[in-house]
C-alpha cells in the first residue's frame, strides 16, 4: 500500500507507446469529441450559463452556472465547485454542480487558472495559492447575482482541488460551510509521496531534479511537461515521464492506475481539455507544493461546518481521516462502503447527494 501511488505512476509510464488490454476511445469517438462535450447528462431541472470572472491576479476564469429552473425570486443559497485535480468542469465537478443546483442551490463550477477553457500563461501550470485565490474570486462572481443570498456560500470540491477550498476557508469568512470527496492535500502528496513514503534524501534529490529542469526550460524558452508527483522505482532511481497516464492499460494492472484509467482516458470521463486524459503538468509545478502546505492554518474555519467524504476502499482515504482530526469545530466523516476513490468522481448510486444537500441546508442559514 505504502508503494500504491508510485506503482501507479510508474506502470503508467512503462506503458507508452506499448498495445496492450484496454484502448482509449475509438478514433470515431475521438473525432465526435468537441468543445461542447460533457461527460454527464445535465438535469433537466436546471439551466446553464458559460461565465467568466477574474481573480485578483487578473487572469480570467472560466466557468459553468447552474440554476434550478423553479427559483422564484427568492435569494438561494450558492455553491462553488471545482476539481479533481487536472480535470474540468465539464467533468466530475460539472456533475456535482447540476445535481445540487436540481436540490435548489445556484452553483458555479469552474476551471481553475492555466487549464481548461481558464487564462493564464504558461498553460498547465498548478498553482496552490493562485488555485486557492480562483475559489474566492468564483465566491466574489456568485456572490452578486441577484437570485444569491451572498450570506449563504459554500464550497463543494472534489479530489486535488479538496485542499485548495479547506484553505480558502482559512482566509475568506464569506465561505459559510466546505465538503469535500476523495479529498487529496496535493501538497503533502507532491512534496511527501504517498503516505509520506519519501525519505528526506528523496526529497532533496526531487528538490534537485526541480532546480535543474528550471535551467533547462530558460535555456529552451519553453517549460517542459512532467510528473507532478514524482516517483521512485524499488531500486530507488527516480521515475521522470511527459504524460500522467497510458494510452492503454495491461491486462493485470494496479487497482489504482485502473480506477484512474477508466475515469479519464475512456469514454466514461475522457475530455480533451483534462490534463489528466491527454497529457501532464509542466515538470516544475511541484515546486510551489513544497513551498505552499494546505490549509495550515485549518483553526481559522472555526466554527463553520466540514464534511469529508471518503471511499471506503479508497487509497485516498486517509487525507480525509487526517484533516477530520485536525478541525475543532463542526465536522462530518462521510465513508461510503464498497467505495474507491474515484467512484466518488461519477457514480451517482454511491456519491452520497442527500447528505450533501442536507449539509449545505442545515448550514448555509
Amino acid at each position: 500500500m505504502m508503494k500504491k501511488l508510485s506503482i501507479l505512476i510508474t506502470a503508467s509510464l512503462m506503458l507508452l507507446g506499448q498495445s496492450y488490454g484496454q484502448t482509449l476511445l475509438t478514433q470515431n469517438q475521438k473525432e465526435m469529441e468537441n468543445q461542447e462535450h460533457y461527460t454527464f447528462q445535465l438535469s433537466d431541472k436546471v439551466d446553464r450559463t458559460e461565465i467568466t470572472f477574474k481573480n485578483r491576479y487578473g487572469i480570467m476564469v472560466s466557468g459553468d452556472l447552474y440554476t434550478p429552473k423553479n427559483k422564484g425570486n427568492e435569494k438561494l443559497p450558492a455553491l462553488v465547485l471545482s476539481g479533481p485535480f487536472g480535470a474540468v468542469k465539464e467533468q466530475s465537478s460539472g456533475l456535482y454542480a447540476s445535481e445540487l443546483a436540481s436540490r435548489g442551490f445556484v452553483t458555479l463550477a469552474f476551471d481553475p487558472s492555466f487549464t481548461g477553457e481558464s487564462g493564464g500563461e504558461v498553460r498547465g501550470v498548478a498553482s496552490p495559492d493562485i488555485f486557492t485565490e480562483d475559489f474566492s474570486a468564483a465566491v466574489d462572481y456568485i456572490g452578486l447575482l441577484p437570485s444569491v443570498d451572498r450570506n449563504r456560500i459554500g464550497l463543494m470540491a472534489i479530489c486535488g482541488l479538496s485542499g485548495m477550498a479547506l484553505t480558502a476557508a482559512t482566509s475568506d469568512s464569506r465561505i459559510k460551510a466546505v465538503a469535500t470527496a476523495s479529498m487529496y492535500d496535493m501538497s503533502r502528496s507532491i512534496s511527501r509521496s504517498y503516505q509520506d513514503s519519501y525519505t528526506q534524501e528523496q526529497r532533496q534529490q526531487v528538490v534537485d531534479y526541480l532546480s535543474q529542469q528550471r535551467w533547462k526550460d530558460a535555456e529552451n524558452g519553453n517549460y517542459a511537461v512532467g510528473l507532478h508527483e514524482v516517483p521512485f522505482d524499488e531500486n530507488g532511481n527516480m521515475i521522470k515521464g511527459t504524460r500522467i497516464l497510458p494510452e492503454t492499460l495491461p491486462a493485470n494492472p494496479d487497482p489504482v492506475l485502473a480506477s484512474f484509467f477508466d475515469y479519464y482516458r475512456t469514454a466514461r470521463g475522457f475530455h480533451s481539455r483534462s490534463i489528466n486524459s491527454t497529457t501532464a503538468w509542466t515538470a516544475t509545478t511541484p515546486m510551489s507544493f513544497f513551498s505552499f502546505p494546505m490549509h495550515a492554518n485549518i483553526e481559522m474555519i472555526g466554527t463553520r461546518a466540514v464534511m469529508l467524504v471518503a471511499g471506503e476502499n479508497a487509497h485516498s482515504r486517509y487525507y480525509s481521516e487526517d484533516v477530520y482530526k485536525m478541525i475543532s469545530g463542526p465536522k462530518e466523516l462521510v465513508i461510503i462502503p464498497g467505495a474507491d476513490h474515484v467512484d466518488l468522481y461519477d457514480k451517482k448510486n454511491k456519491i452520497p447527494f442527500d447528505r450533501l444537500e442536507t449539509f449545505f441546508k442545515d448550514n448555509l442559514k
